[in-house]
């Protein structure tokens, strides 16, 4: 196991950006569909490279950034417990360690290119992962450390949406940044399927939640509204999005209080 001792030399500081920065800290919500591309399963080795570019330069902007990644191009525990006779406890534990072996990954491919880069689990396994510990996990962001949280919360039932609201939480996030694929924002309806449908610009957590529009589970939602937590709905796959959107350019769609 990876452990921060106090005789460690801190990880310099990355340079910081001289303009203005929207977000001084953020938690990257992306989902394990997202990875795979083109590819009906597992990780497209082009996708997740550039990912790692992108949190690289997000990085050498002097922003701290957290990372919950989802498991669903490994395991979907709700879906896989009807499909294979388990139960859904175990199904969803099934899908917890997806997302500790995408978190893996992507630390492998951010350490290639030299990104200092912690992931922490909430599921007990030190060969591979630090244990989830709040105030460790800050401090390495504060010494310019990425900070990948696998396990999602350890618990059955909960969703890695609600991870991420959770997460972003505990840790001070100044906002939640959901990565879709192919989709840049919040729509009334399925725009793959329907032309037809409305894009919304801004939406406050009751019109998510009343509207039971399909941005995350509405257990995340709600914990986001509790904390006043904003997220920024976005597209993957426009390149060089995240760097935007932390230089304060208007993408996706954007929900808070108002």
């Amino acid at each position: 196991m990876t452990t921060a001792s106090s005789s460690e030399v801190p990880t310099a500081e990355p340079a910081a950006y001289k303009g203005e920065i929207k977000y001084r800290r953020v938690l990257l919500k992306i989902s394990g569909e997202a990875l795979m591309g083109d590819q009906g399963y597992g990780i497209q080795p082009d996708v997740i490279s550039r990912v790692a570019k992108e949190i690289k330069q997000a990085l050498a902007l002097g922003v701290h950034i957290a990372i919950v990644v989802g498991g669903g191009n490994i395991f979907r525990g709700l879906q896989n417990s009807s499909k294979l006779g388990m139960d859904r406890a175990s199904a969803d534990y099934v899908g917890m360690l997806a997302t500790v072996m995408n978190a893996l990954v992507l630390q492998g491919v951010l350490k290639s290119q030299s990104v200092d880069t912690r992931v922490m689990s909430a599921i007990d396994i030190n060969r591979v992962a630090e244990p989830y510990i709040r105030l460790r996990a800050v401090r390495h962001l504060e010494r310019g450390r990425v900070v990948i949280f696998g396990g999602g919360t350890g618990n059955p039932f909960f969703s890695t949406d609600t991870t991420a609201a959770l997460r972003a939480a505990e840790i001070g996030a100044d906002a939640i940044l959901m990565a879709k694929n192919g989709v840049d924002g919040v729509y009334d309806k399925d725009p793959k399927k329907f032309p037809d449908a409305k894009k919304f610009e801004t939406l406050s957590y009751d019109d998510v939640l009343i509207q039971n529009l399909q941005v995350m589970d509405q257990t995340a939602v709600s914990l986001c509204k509790d904390t006043k937590l904003p997220i920024v709905v976005f597209d993957f796959n426009q390149e060089g999005s995240i760097l935007k959107l932390l230089k304060g350019e208007t993408l996706g769609t954007h929900i808070s209080s108002h």
